[in-house]
């Protein structure tokens, strides 16, 4: 048997190791599972656990009788920016407030793009803080800053 997909292959390998580690963990560290008549607290996160990791193996096994491309060079530049982004907003969202630290997400993140356009990127982020702001500060009354201190 020869592998026909190496793209399907090894997404197929990612969703199968991922599913697989979180089954794992979730049977490590024994959190209560319960039945499906009474769910535990880990009972819907090895359901997703599990499935994820069927839909691997799923995959893998289609990657050797569908014919697919080749894998192209891995984008290191937008994995490095959007990553960037996340790890900045996590870091600075106490500081500078929900509304700025999703403005400088996305403006961050937006670098990892093949072409950036300054008006669309302010768009999608006020479209963005907006939504947060509504969601979650207003709707389910999460405590996060919306503007830094300084701001009011």
């Amino acid at each position: 048997m020869q592998l026909r997909n190496p793209k399907d292959f090894w997404a197929g390998v990612l969703f199968a190791v991922i599913g697989a580690t979180f089954a794992i963990v979730i049977q490590v560290y024994e959190y209560p599972i319960g039945t499906s008549r009474r769910m535990g607290p880990g009972f819907f996160p090895l359901a997703i656990a599990v499935l994820l990791a069927i839909i691997g193996l799923v995959i893998i096994a289609k990657a050797f009788v569908t014919d697919g491309g080749a894998i192209s060079k891995f984008a290191w530049r937008p994995l490095l920016w959007i990553l960037g982004g996340v790890i900045l907003f996590g870091v600075l969202v106490k500081t500078i407030g929900l509304v700025l630290g999703i403005v400088m997400l996305v403006l961050v993140a937006a670098f990892g793009g093949h072409e950036f356009k300054l008006k669309e990127q302010l768009i999608a982020a006020t479209v963005l803080a907006i939504g947060c702001t509504l969601v979650f500060v207003v709707g389910l009354k999460l405590p996060f800053p919306i503007w830094p201190r300084f701001l009011g």
